[in-house]
């Protein structure tokens, strides 16, 4: 294999670029390293629907390299190179998986979109990225299409769910012809790979830069979390039916399966038969079950259609805490099963982790009415603030903000320095989240300082939503937060002032929320509206919506 000529540098000590082929980071390498010890052990297997083409069903390490090396082949073939962007918009696949992994081999940057966007965020997120190349699953173009003017069609198709869109090549065509070595390319830990789209306070979402090191570390950092229980890290077989291809997770749960040398299997979209029935047929020990609700789910299912799940060693839920009834059936199927509940955000995965079974007492105690997510990984400084940024170590029960520094954490905002600056300040990374230590240093999660709904693992911008719900001409206020829910972690709820008292009928509620519908993204429509005569203000007019919440949980 032809290498880029070599620059050696035997005197620096310091601002050095590991970029050469023997020694650099890149995302890439995590596969191709594990063709050198387990090349016949199956890396990557795709569950019923998280593939198009069957030949690409399961893939071994050796076959997983090879399909990265011809996608590699195939984007520098099509004129891209270092730092350009792919639009991917995808949900779990074989091939959507091996596509970025390939765009990695030569320097490509990718940029999944979930496709429950609203056509004006997609529109307004191309705009600002600039894609040279746009991949999408066939079932979700027509979802999509609208945000692409001029009768737009995807550069490459992947066929789950139909055939080819318009006049692309499928993805078997893709590489169908592409050579199988190495591309000779010139990647370095610090360059990014993946922007990953993540909603805050404001209207639109931004773009989080994540480097090829940072995503490395993390899924280094997690494998110890996800191999726990078992007799070699290499058994790990982790099962993941939630987001991937445009979720940080990932990182914490695919990527970390294969630096262990363990599989992944990959499902289409999280269903608790279909999570059962993997689990039982693939004997996998690991399992990301997101919130806990997920699993409330799965323990129901398997209660009435009994399944094999004794093979599963650790099960991963984050969010919300776990009812500890929830715990106790599921240890009725799988007697080994530890469980972790992490909490994270896309600019930083590194995680706090709490195991209920290191911490049995506090956890029977506050379960599930107070949310704990232990303490940070050994990859984590964490420490919680108060409003002007100092630290409140040695004060329980105080609440302030999460900030973190780490390895693990997202370069910055793409073409957004004035949110990358205020993100970023005083040396910590501000996570917008709520925290308070308990009497051990423990951390507990309050809230969210920003007014960001988290429904169904989808982040939902309450200003967007507001000024949707404003437009309907019954709607004199409105204020949404996020009340619990057992099924979706958070319901986006929209508390109206109407324009007249006589209009809060059930009719209305249904038409608003049509109304919602029609403009926003699902997971961004509200659930529930909620009629009053007046909202919670302060002097300035602004809507206190900790009232607002305390009232409706009540």
């Amino acid at each position: 294999m032809d290498q880029l000529a070599p620059e050696f540098d035997v005197v620096s000590l310091f601002d050095r670029r590991a970029d050469q082929r023997w020694n650099r980071v890149s995302v890439a390498d995590i596969v191709e390293r594990l063709t050198w010890s387990v090349p016949e052990k199956e890396a990557l297997v795709g569950a019923e629907g998280a593939y198009g083409d069957p030949a690409f069903a399961r893939l071994t390490f050796r076959a997983l390299d090879t399909l990265m090396n011809r996608v590699g082949h195939a984007l520098r073939a099509a004129g891209l190179e270092r730092g350009d962007r792919v639009l991917m918009i995808c949900e779990n696949s074989v091939e959507g998986y091996a596509f970025k992994l390939g765009a990695a081999k030569v320097g490509v940057v990718v940029a999944p979109l979930n496709p429950n966007l609203a056509p004006d965020v997609v529109a307004h997120l191309v705009e600002r990225l600039e894609p040279r190349l746009l991949v999408a699953d066939a079932e979700l173009w027509p979802k999509v299409a609208p945000a692409f003017p001029d009768g737009h069609a995807p550069d490459v198709t992947i066929e789950v769910g139909g055939g080819r869109v318009g006049d692309s090549r499928t993805f078997s065509e893709l590489v169908a012809d592409q050579p199988t070595d190495e591309p000779v390319a010139r990647v370095h830990g610090d360059d990014i790979w993946e922007i990953l789209f993540t909603s805050g306070t404001t209207a639109m979402p931004k773009g989080v830069m994540e480097s090829h090191t940072t995503v490395t570390l993390a899924a280094h950092g997690f494998a110890l979390s996800l191999t726990r229980g078992l007799r070699f890290e290499s058994d790990v077989k982790v099962a993941t039916f939630l987001p991937m291809m445009y979720h940080v997770g990932h990182y914490v749960f695919a990527l970390a399966a294969m630096v262990a040398g363990g599989s992944v299997v990959l499902g289409r979209r999280p269903d608790p038969a279909s999570i059962a029935a993997a689990v039982e047929a693939e004997r996998a020990t690991a399992l990301w079950g997101g919130a806990p609700a997920m699993l409330k789910a799965l323990l129901a299912e398997v209660d009435e259609r009994p399944r094999d799940l004794s093979s599963l060693t650790v099960a991963v839920y984050g969010w919300a805490a776990l009812p500890p009834t929830v715990l106790k059936g599921l240890r009725h199927h799988a007697p080994d099963l530890q469980v972790v509940e992490i909490f994270g955000q896309t600019e930083s995965i590194a995680c706090h982790r709490f195991w209920p079974d290191m911490h049995p007492d506090v956890y029977e105690a506050t379960a599930p009415q107070q949310n704990y997510v232990g303490l940070p990984s050994p990859l984590l400084a964490s420490r919680v603030v108060d409003i002007e940024g100092q630290p409140l170590d040695g004060l329980p029960g105080v609440a302030g903000e999460a900030v973190y520094r780490s390895p693990v954490i997202a370069a910055g905002y793409y073409k957004d320095e004035a949110a990358t600056r205020e993100a970023f300040r005083d040396g910590w990374f501000h996570s917008g989240d709520s925290c308070l230590y308990d009497n051990q240093g423990l951390r507990v999660m309050v809230d969210r300082y920003k007014d960001l709904v988290k429904s169904g693992g989808e982040n939902v911008s309450t200003i967007r939503v507001e000024a949707v719900v404003a437009l309907h001409p019954a709607v004199a206020k409105v204020a949404v937060v996020g009340l619990h829910d057992e099924r979706w972690g958070e319901a986006v709820t929209a508390v109206v002032v109407p324009v007249d008292d006589s209009g809060t009928s059930p009719t209305l509620e249904a038409e608003i929320i049509a109304f919602a519908r029609e403009r926003l993204a699902g997971f961004e429509t509200p659930k529930r509206i909620v009629f009053q005569s007046a909202l919670p203000e302060t002097v300035g007019g602004k809507v206190m919506k900790y009232k607002l919440r305390q009232a409706l949980q009540a």
